[in-house]
């Protein structure tokens, strides 16, 4: 265990210091951040597409390695607090886990709270989903090798995808990476209490999920959060990352728990050092750290569908 933070990390957390609780401020103001700046990682291509799905437009941005496909398809989602991200501010990682994983990466710009509440977000990442099944092929892709994942927000979508899609049939999901997914609603942990400040409060925590439920009784619906189910079995093998100062981190080792003694296959990777949100940070500057997780996600993702 970490005693502090990585000097990446801490000095992240210096600059952010004096700001304002993120529930205090306007949501437009939240949204109105910084595109990632310097020279983007080199992909072979970027292709923006819309996909048809629940009645309206889907953006998804289709990163592509280097090499001759068909590729495997990765449906991702961004983070975010289920509020914020756009497949612009999530270009660097989809850039580099197209690199890492050979896969092209879709990465899906789902609807926001609290404009868009539950179940939109989810609908909007299973309608992308059936799409990589449908018509990737056309894009170059293998439409049935499918993987796939998202961080935090984005890794509660693609977790509660996995247990939707078993639950009541569809496209066969190979492998998942989730990236301390926002999985729990109901439970207590004590990383909770113990990490409280470390970019996450219990109060905008609370908050984000304010936001993400239009009713709280939805909170305790499986397709929410993932870890609200009672069944954790006949689901994709899968790759779980998680930060030694964030507060979600018992929350996510307990859904691995629940994984493992079902019987799913499960490779976690812990970052004693890290914080939410380092998976990320991947351009000026790079983080040390953020790119030794893409690599481990990398090589699961190569070593499951070899």
């Amino acid at each position: 265990m970490a005693t502090e933070p990585h000097p990446d990390a801490q000095a992240f957390l210096d600059e952010r210091s004096d700001a304002p609780p993120m529930e205090e401020l306007a949501i437009e103001d939240l949204r109105g951040g910084p595109l990632p700046e310097g020279d983007p990682e080199p992909v072979d291509e970027v292709v923006d597409i819309v996909v048809r799905g629940n009645g309206h437009g889907i953006p998804v941005r289709l990163t592509k390695p280097a090499g001759d496909g068909p590729f495997p398809i990765f449906v991702w989602a961004h983070g975010g607090g289920s509020i914020l991200g756009t497949i612009e501010t999530e270009d660097p990682t989809a850039r580099a886990l197209a690199n890492a994983t050979g896969c092209i990466v879709a990465s899906v710009e789902y609807r926001l709270a609290p404009e868009h509440p539950f179940p939109a977000a989810f609908r909007d990442f299973h309608a992308v989903v059936n799409w990589a099944a449908e018509s990737a092929d056309e894009y170059g892709a293998d439409p049935d090798t499918i993987v796939t994942g998202g961080e935090s927000a984005g890794g509660k979508l693609a977790a509660s995808c996995a247990h939707y899609i078993r639950d009541h049939g569809g496209p066969d999901i190979d492998y998942q990476v989730l990236v301390y997914p926002s999985v729990n609603y109901s439970r207590e942990f004590p990383s909770q209490e113990e990490y409280d400040g470390y970019i996450l409060t219990t109060e905008n925590i609370a908050w984000f999920n304010e936001q993400y439920l239009e009713d709280p009784i939805h909170g305790y619906n499986p397709y929410a959060y993932a870890l609200e189910d009672d069944y954790f079995g006949d689901l994709p093998p899968a790759t779980v990352l998680t930060a030694g100062f964030d507060p979600l981190q018992d929350a996510c080792k307990a859904y691995v728990d629940e994984l493992r003694d079902a019987g799913v296959e499960v490779s976690h990777h812990h970052y004693p050092d890290m914080i939410h949100t380092f998976f990320g940070q991947l351009q000026s500057p790079e983080w040390e750290r953020a790119r030794e997780a893409v690599r481990d996600v990398g090589d699961d993702v190569v070593a499951s569908l070899d």
